[in-house]
């Protein structure tokens, strides 16, 4: 997945880094795109600042080596955005039979 240069800086501004590691952190939040993806097919990361939260707190813990404890600190977060982008493909459902 492309991480953009913006997304890399929000990034490094949460976790007050400096120096450079951009690639590392750029295959990290690639992963972090990915997974929050797999739970919700059509979302734009980018402009859902809740999608975009998930990447970066996913990206964090895998930068501190607990991603273990991510699911279960995330959980209620990541059900929020399942069922938020679940009505909203209802809704556009709806709204193309109309």
């Amino acid at each position: 997945m492309e991480v953009t240069d913006q997304l890399l800086q929000e990034f490094k501004e949460r976790m007050h880094i400096s120096h450079d590691e951009d690639n590392n952190l750029k295959r990290l939040l690639s992963f972090s795109m990915a997974y929050v993806k797999s739970k919700v097919k059509n979302i734009d990361i980018e402009t859902n600042l809740q999608a975009k939260e998930l990447v970066i707190e996913r990206t964090r813990y895998a930068y501190n080596d607990t991603l273990e404890y991510f699911e279960n600190n995330f959980i209620s977060q990541i059900n929020s955005l399942i069922l938020e982008a679940a009505m909203d493909e209802m809704e556009e459902n709806e709204d193309a039979t109309i």
